[in-house]
């Protein structure tokens, strides 16, 4: 059964005396596809100013209503994303898939308290037990945009599931998968080859890796690949309509795997590490330097302590 819990009242009250008026405009829904939709995010980290809305979401028109990929950041976010599904579709929702445990992904389902809001049951876990504390985490980098916004942890999907589920015809798998999170989901859309990838990929805009599995993300992109896209939706940064955005995030996970080994393998401690430069076909990528001196926190000490020589040998 899913849950709504209140934030607690501290957390308000910091809300209300510590933050700066919301500024950016919501992200207006683009046509990518025949009945798909997607709002593209700000390529920016989290902050008042953008309210949080940096992640991708969107919506496939169906016969039967809407179908939801991802709520946002926020109540605000949730509730204007389902008055753009109605004004886009002429429906209402009638489905939602979460395909993460990371704030900017979930925190609208609220707004979606009377549709069946459902993730993958390692990240709908993570969301009933640790949700709170991603909430509040949030509150705190972006203020005011959350006013409102409780955690609705989302029901388990029954997976795997061996067959496309439908909504009114049209014909949608559900693909589980791991890399980037615990559990990722990615949604394809077999009337338009459209695949929303999650945070799987990233284009234009560094990859996070606070919970990242670099060899099973990678795995995960290999099968991504061979699917037959023809329109492909990044967790983060622009729709695009070929190979390049699987790989762009293959490469540059690539290169942190690599890095982050030949850093260790040369002794140099996390703040070397992160001194460490990307190369020139990846500077291009928003956020780049923030998102790998956070990439050396997350994963630099594991990677140091599987180098060193055990005992005995």
């Amino acid at each position: 059964m899913r849950r709504i819990r209140q934030i607690r009242p501290v957390w308000l009250v910091l809300l209300l005396l510590g933050t700066a008026a919301f500024a950016r405009d919501f992200p207006q829904p683009q046509r990518v596809a025949d009945g798909v939709y997607v709002l593209e995010g700000a390529r920016e980290h989290f902050s008042r100013a953008n309210g949080g809305d940096i992640a991708n979401t969107g919506f496939i028109a169906t016969p039967a209503g809407a179908v939801v990929i991802d709520t946002g950041a926020s109540l605000r976010y949730g509730q204007a994303q389902r008055a753009a599904v109605r004004a886009a579709t002429g429906r209402d929702a009638v489905q939602v898939y979460i395909t993460h445990a990371h704030p900017d992904h979930f925190l609208g389902n609220q707004a979606y308290a009377d549709v069946p809001v459902q993730a993958l049951p390692a990240t709908a876990e993570r969301i009933a037990q640790g949700g709170d504390q991603l909430a509040q985490n949030l509150y705190l980098l972006v203020g005011s945009a959350m006013a409102g916004t409780a955690v609705q942890a989302p029901g388990a999907l029954a997976m795997p599931t061996p067959d496309a589920v439908a909504f009114g015809g049209r014909r949608l798998q559900l693909i589980a998968l791991q890399g980037h999170s615990g559990a990722d989901l990615a949604v394809f859309d077999e009337a338009t080859g459209t695949l929303f990838a999650g945070d799987l990929v990233f284009f234009e805009r560094a990859p996070t890796t606070p919970d990242a599995d670099l060899p099973a993300w990678l795995d995960a992109l290999d099968r991504l690949a061979r699917l037959p896209v023809r329109v492909l939706v990044p967790g983060h940064g622009p729709v695009v309509r070929g190979p390049e955005a699987i790989a762009q995030t293959r490469d540059y996970l690539l290169w942190v795997q690599r890095t982050l080994r030949e850093a260790a393998a040369q002794g140099l401690d996390m703040n070397e590490a992160m001194r460490l430069q990307a190369p020139e076909r990846l500077r291009r990528l928003a956020v780049l330097q923030a998102e790998w001196q956070r990439t050396v926190m997350h994963l630099y000490p594991a990677v140091e302590a599987g180098s060193l020589p055990r005992l005995g040998h």
